[in-house]
């Protein structure tokens, strides 16, 4: 990025602030929201000409840019591999999230915070038309209801009725657990799951129901969102519980049917996921945040006695002053400085390998909207992650009508490997007119049998890739030391759960006593204030 003359950067009036933000990522814009909410004066801040940072939706050609660069996002994004240097056109028009694949549960507390706040007044969302799981190469429904259940072709009448006892069992607990029982059993014959099977793994607890391999992939990958392989307990790198597996369908379930206009348990907001980070930007806009785009921070203020954080020095030459400051992850601190305290501390995958394809048609006929889980060992034997997929349309105003894009993502601590599944998760879905050239070779069974590549049923015709991109994105962890803190990277998760109890764990330590952003904390007029206050 060519460096702007310092005459040309403005002059930023008053000087002193209770804290200044460097970033406008989700994380970041929560945090000026919650704080201006709370009635500290805030300077928000972005090196970049648009908001969002990490979490931004960018159109394509600037999309391949941001995550080639060395700057201003050093070392955060590696292995980028187009398939072509030919974008589709008009190649302005595909707008891509850099969080892809990413998704809001209705009842998500995300939703709840953009209600309560006054941000649902700047966004809007798309329901997700159809939830899929990959198994035995094909493309089946996930049967997420009795309903749902019932209509499903691709289950057998005993899958079925084991499907339906296992989810009656599971809305019991749920149901029980709600109103405040304590005990296994509840009236009206309801049943509590024991607490040893809640502390138990969850493949365990299926096996236990007698489900069989298909069903326990379709709730472990597709309904409870589990990472790794659960099948190997050894080496499973994060064992989801039956506790957390529950948990999860519960906010699976409760989302079905929360807004008349969503279908399922999904949302996607209308424009792309930079839509978010900047509709609480507007909120803390309204409530008196001041904006500045363009503006990096070049260099971190300490008090010469104490060493002490005291205000940062921008690009423009200026020194602004606060007590508090929130840097984007890719700011390379002094050593002094550091913070000491990691807010989300895991022995998880540092990486998260993703894709983005843009095709000429839906992965599934009637269908715009598609969630799509590779379950592990779906694509190979060797594959030990799910891999997940997210088809957006133009119904979304991300791409032209009569075209689609696909995120994909794993995490891995393997680049070359992330990669791979990616890959194969490309080389399944799309008749490979232009793929990545590190293409995904045959794999190797044990008994040493080579396994072609998985493909749809015969007769069906698979979208064409008309072009695509790999490659892997660094996790760094939030941290916190009293003055500076640093805010979260996109996580590899499909919603945005993580990220928001990270971000709470931050504005907590950062403002002791203050509610994160409090019930009715959207102003009356905040139409007529949205429009005035609100950011560029």
């Amino acid at each position: 990025m060519a460096e702007i003359p310092t005459s040309d950067y403005p002059t930023i009036d008053p000087t002193s602030f209770d804290l200044i933000i460097s970033a406008t990522g989700l994380s970041a814009s929560l945090l000026a929201a919650s704080a201006s909410i709370a009635g500290k004066s805030v300077l928000h801040l972005d090196p970049n000409p648009f908001y969002g940072s990490h979490f931004s939706s960018l159109p394509l050609p600037y999309f391949l840019s941001y995550i080639s660069s060395p700057s201003p996002s050093p070392n955060l994004y590696s292995d980028v591999e187009a398939s072509s240097e030919s974008l589709p056109e008009p190649s302005r028009s595909f707008l891509v999230d850099l969080v892809g694949p990413r998704l809001l549960y209705c009842s998500d507390e995300t939703v709840d915070l953009l209600l309560r706040s006054g941000a649902s007044h700047h966004v809007e969302f798309k329901s997700v038309d159809s939830s899929l799981v990959y198994w035995d190469g094909k493309l089946c429904s996930v049967p997420d209801s009795r309903q749902a259940i019932f209509k499903d072709k691709s289950l057998g009448l005993t899958e079925k009725s084991q499907m339906m006892k296992f989810f009656k069992l599971v809305q019991s607990h749920i149901s029980l657990t709600r109103s405040g029982a304590t005990t296994e059993s509840g009236e009206e014959g309801g049943v509590m799951i024991p607490e040893e099977d809640l502390e138990m793994p969850f493949v365990e607890f299926l096996k236990k129901q007698r489900l069989p391999p298909k069903i326990r992939a379709l709730v472990l990958y597709a309904i409870a969102m589990a990472d790794y392989e659960q099948d190997n307990g050894d080496s499973c790198k994060m064992v989801v519980s039956t506790r957390e597996g529950i948990e999860t369908i519960s906010l699976y379930t409760s989302s079905i049917g929360r807004f008349a206009n969503a279908v399922g348990a999904f949302i996607y907001p209308m424009y792309g996921h930079g839509e978010l980070p900047q509709a609480f930007c507007r909120c803390a806009a309204v409530k008196g945040a001041l904006y500045v785009l363009r503006m990096p921070v070049i260099d971190i203020l300490t008090d010469k006695e104490s060493n002490k954080y005291i205000g940062v020095r921008l690009a423009s030459g200026q020194e602004i002053f606060s007590s508090k400051l929130v840097l984007d992850p890719s700011y390379q601190i002094p050593a002094s400085l550091s913070p000491r305290e990691t807010v989300v501390s895991s022995n998880l995958s540092s990486y998260v390998a993703k894709g983005v394809c843009i095709t000429d048609r839906s992965l599934e006929p009637n269908s715009a909207n598609i969630l799509l889980v590779f379950p592990p060992k779906s694509l190979h034997q060797e594959q030990s992650t799910a891999v997940r997929a997210l088809q957006i349309s133009g119904n979304v105003a991300v791409c032209p009508s009569g075209f689609f894009i696909v995120h994909l993502s794993t995490p891995c601590e393997d680049a070359a490997l992330g990669k791979e599944y990616i890959n194969s998760a490309m080389k399944a879905l799309f008749n490979s007119r232009e793929l990545p050239a590190e293409s995904v070779e045959a794999q190797t069974k044990e008994e040493g049998e080579s396994v072609e590549a998985p493909t749809q049923e015969e007769g069906e015709t698979k979208p064409t890739l008309l072009w695509s991109c790999a490659f892997v994105q660094e996790l760094r962890e939030a941290s916190y030391d009293g003055a500076v803190s640093i805010c979260p990277m996109p996580d590899a998760n499909l919603d945005f759960r993580n990220i928001l109890s990270t971000t709470r764990k931050l504005f907590q330590n950062m403002y002791p006593g203050e509610e994160f952003i409090p019930q009715n904390s959207a102003p009356d007029n905040i139409d007529d204030d949205a429009d005035e206050g609100s950011p560029e």
